[in-house]
């Protein structure tokens, strides 16, 4: 399994945490692409890579191809994660919040969730 994670400050003001999530799926989605280039000039191909969202509102307005006027705010280089859904290149998966391992590196969590996603990402416990 590949896995990519970072952590930064958006450069745009979000009005909604639906906003936020698909501006930082549009992030995710510029890294999956660049991960994919280069996996293929070593002979390795992917269709439909997986990127794992636990806000439904936001996996909805990349599935949507059409441009609301509620959307209209958002900048246009955000959108292009509509065209990678569209082409099959990803696709966005609806995760629980409870589930989401990428927590692991961004929220306090008690001991037993961060236990648990230590474990799902393979990481060992150093006593």
């Amino acid at each position: 399994m590949l896995i990519s994670w970072f952590s930064k400050k958006q450069n745009s003001v979000a009005l909604s945490t639906t906003e936020a999530e698909y501006i930082a799926a549009g992030s995710c989605c510029a890294q999956v692409m660049w991960m994919k280039q280069q996996l293929l000039d070593y002979g390795f191909t992917f269709e439909k890579v997986p990127i794992r969202c636990d806000n439904t509102s936001a996996i909805c307005l990349g599935k949507n191809p059409v441009h609301h006027s509620r959307t209209k705010h958002i900048d246009i280089r955000y959108h292009f994660i509509k065209d990678h859904i569209e082409k099959g290149d990803i696709e966005l998966i609806f995760v629980p919040t409870e589930e989401q391992v990428a927590d692991i590196f961004t929220k306090p969590l008690d001991e037993q969730t961060f236990s648990k996603f230590r474990l799902e990402l393979g990481l060992c416990e150093i006593e």
